[in-house]
């Protein structure tokens, strides 16, 4: 923990620094992929729809308490699906306080009484099953107003940054990088077959929050630091680079926080619980809090890198950053070696005769041998009065110091 701590120190300070910003290929690259991954999926093998969207029946079958348990439901599940009844081939058993709900597709009334048979001989039923008939209009309906509400939410959310960072460029990215989002979290969904029901929604709709609150905190850094750049030839996507690695640690360590709990959930629910509810929701949260934090830390600044550079004046700081960037390099402007040189341009050597044959080397004068006089603070060195030697004491030429009684004689 130290060492992530010194890291994230030296993050901050822009001791260490990771690229996020100018690898415009790479990230987009990736990105790219995942979307077309994920909408591959969709288009393939597509959403599998709960019968709260595409209707069906439903039938609740009331058990003493000790007996509504995931193996009773387990057992019921497979009991139906093995009994090749017509549209209850895949059927979905959750336990529901003292009963068992089971979820099947439409069915015809000799396939219903069918399915009873299938349950009363399966497991001890404790009173009158009771059967419902979900139709597909009310899904629907849900449907039709959860994206009523995404798109209220979505625009409100732009006018919201626009104004907060009076940068309309800044809501452009943050819905770019939401949608990257959404697109990952459904394609993951649709791979790993779980039904499509208003959990699910829900938790869809949760993840628009947490994406853009992470997405919020770097462009609030990233305006923070170009507001005033920090270093002198600091350009736009230097200073969004930086904004990104101090706010690296943060985001992990949200992200962090918030996966472990629901990671949690989503095993217990799938894995102990088997199929229900929870794992919808949890599903849907896990991966589209996941592809937040690397949106929100990779896609969203580098879009808005993108979309600022066209701007004239983020233009001209990074032509008068680059042009003191050369003047500080001497080796800046030392043209590069071609292999189509001619020889002559080499210092010390003759041009070729004209039978091609090469030409000995020029011997060179040798530059002037300049003197300098010592200098002392400030000063030219005085002559010395007498005579200089060698000074074993000092290790260097001194004056020669007589004695009193010897100066002036000769």
């Amino acid at each position: 923990m130290g060492k992530f701590s010194r890291l994230g120190n030296e993050l901050y300070n822009g001791r260490k620094s990771i690229d996020f910003v100018n690898r415009r290929p790479l990230w987009y690259a990736i990105s790219l992929v995942l979307v077309g991954a994920a909408l591959a999926v969709v288009l393939i093998k597509g959403l599998n729809f709960g019968i709260e969207f595409t209707g069906g029946t439903q039938y609740r079958v009331p058990l003493a308490a000790s007996d509504v348990t995931q193996d009773n439901a387990d057992e019921l599940r497979a009991a139906i699906a093995d009994a090749g009844i017509e549209g209850a081939d895949t059927p979905v058993v959750t336990t529901s306080g003292q009963s068992i709900l089971i979820q099947v597709e439409d069915l015809t009334p000799e396939a219903s009484d069918s399915v009873v048979e299938v349950i009363t001989s399966t497991v001890p039923v404790s009173d009158q099953i009771s059967q419902d008939e979900i139709g597909a209009s009310w899904g629907t309906q849900v449907a039709q107003r959860a994206a009523l509400g995404v798109g209220v939410f979505l625009v409100l959310v732009m006018i919201f940054i626009a104004l907060y960072f009076r940068e309309w460029k800044m809501s452009v990215a943050a819905l770019a990088a939401l949608a990257h989002d959404i697109a990952i979290t459904v394609g993951v969904y649709a791979l790993s077959g779980f039904p499509v029901t208003p959990s699910a929604v829900t938790g869809l709709l949760a993840i628009l929050g947490f994406s853009l609150y992470d997405t919020v905190v770097v462009f609030d850094k990233v305006r923070e630091n170009t507001r005033e750049f920090r270093r002198p030839g600091q350009t736009y996507s230097d200073a969004a680079n930086l904004a990104v690695n101090q706010t690296l640690v943060r985001s992990i360590n949200t992200g962090i926080v918030a996966l472990i709990p629901i990671g949690a959930i989503l095993y217990v629910s799938a894995v102990q619980l088997g199929a229900s509810s929870l794992q919808d929701l949890a599903l849907s949260q896990f991966v589209g809090m996941a592809a937040g934090v690397y949106s929100s830390v990779v896609l969203a600044p580098r879009i808005l890198v993108h979309l600022k550079s066209g701007e004239k004046d983020i233009a001209e700081h990074e032509n008068r950053a680059a042009a003191r960037l050369r003047r500080a390099d001497r080796y800046a402007t030392v043209p590069s070696f071609a292999e189509d040189m001619p020889i002559a341009n080499d210092p010390g050597v003759a041009p070729p005769s004209e039978d091609g044959t090469p030409a000995a080397p020029v011997r060179q004068a040798p530059p002037p041998v300049t003197t300098h006089e010592p200098m002392g603070r400030g000063r030219n060195v005085p002559k010395a009065r007498g005579e200089v030697g060698q000074s074993p004491a000092a290790g260097r030429q001194q004056p020669s110091r007589k004695p009193r009684s010897q100066r002036g004689k000769k």
